[in-house]
């Protein structure tokens, strides 16, 4: 797999909200490949963020990429029509949140949208045991969810071979993707581990030139 084959998804949870529409536009321009939507309750974890209307209005905005949508709210089920509805392109949720994953899972793919499981630090992989066949993407969490700005925990790294392990064996086409605290240094370690998707706020949003980072990110990639 090279760089080209690989996403770069910019966490918006790091953008500045006063001018979204733009920062958005900014950071696809740059060469981003998906804007990544965190959505959170203040309930399955401490904070609350952004619903369906911004999603829609990013929408209307004239936003086309496609609109990756990461639930860590509970239960899960409601939202899932809702932003289907509002324009999300794949809907991903925390296993832990709903009371029945597989139900879950093709609920989001009746309205649509591909649909994904998200693993905090200290969750099992064993969630995918009997659901791989519905499962379109992994989202393995590198930080304990609900903040931007963490650190990125190095177990990480043995966790994203195993679900590498996990896709192979499979035989099906699904994506994998990391999300907290990926940086240029570690990249490329996170990318050598496994995953093909790469979530980045701060390290995005927090630079200068959106443009210069994305492509620096790139060339990291390459080196894998």
């Amino acid at each position: 797999m090279n760089a080209v084959d690989r996403i770069i998804a910019p966490s918006i949870l790091s953008a500045d909200f006063a001018r979204l529409g733009q920062e958005v536009d900014d950071v696809l321009a740059a060469g981003a490949d998906t804007v990544h939507f965190d959505v959170m309750d203040n309930h399955y974890v401490p904070n609350l963020t952004i619903g369906p209307l911004v999603c829609e209005a990013l929408r209307k905005h004239g936003v086309t990429a496609p609109i990756d949508v990461h639930l860590m709210v509970e239960p899960v089920d409601a939202l899932i029509p809702a932003f289907a509805a509002a324009g999300a392109s794949w809907i991903t949720f925390h296993p832990e949140a709903t009371r029945h994953v597989d139900r879950s899972l093709a609920l989001v793919r009746e309205h649509g949208c591909e649909a994904g499981l998200v693993f905090n630090p200290s969750t099992s992989l064993t969630h995918l045991d009997y659901v791989m066949d519905k499962v379109d993407v992994i989202l393995l969490m590198s930080v304990n969810p609900g903040f931007g700005g963490q650190s990125f925990l190095p177990s990480t790294l043995d966790k994203i071979a195993r679900a590498r392990e996990r896709i192979a064996a499979s035989g099906r086409d699904i994506r994998l993707a990391v999300d907290g605290g990926i940086k240029l240094d570690n990249i490329g370690d996170i990318a050598r581990a496994g995953a093909d998707t790469f979530v980045a706020g701060s390290a995005i949003f927090g630079t200068d030139d959106y443009g210069a980072t994305i492509a620096a990110m790139r060339a990291a990639l390459e080196d894998t």
